[in-house]
């Protein structure tokens, strides 16, 4: 597997901030949210994966490229 380097997690981080509002929109994974469940992004780490605090007390993180999702709020910097 190849992480991605800092200046890609950088620019993700500047994308996708902390506290930025997001709508499940599909993410094959048994533990995943409902479809349309709302969440908080916490952060990226440094697989390039979102932190998602999920309004249904999951923690289940957004794996770029694989789940899809849209931006409902835009966040500010932590």
């Amino acid at each position: 597997m190849r992480f991605p380097s800092r200046e890609q997690i950088a620019a993700l981080r500047e994308r996708y901030p902390h506290g930025a509002r997001v709508e499940l929109l599909a993410m094959d994974d048994p533990q995943a949210p409902p479809v349309g469940t709302l969440g908080e992004i916490l952060g990226v780490d440094d697989a390039a994966q979102l932190l998602v605090r999920w309004e249904t007390g999951s923690s289940l993180s957004i794996i770029l490229g694989v789940d899809r999702f849209e931006i409902v709020q835009e966040g500010g910097k932590a």
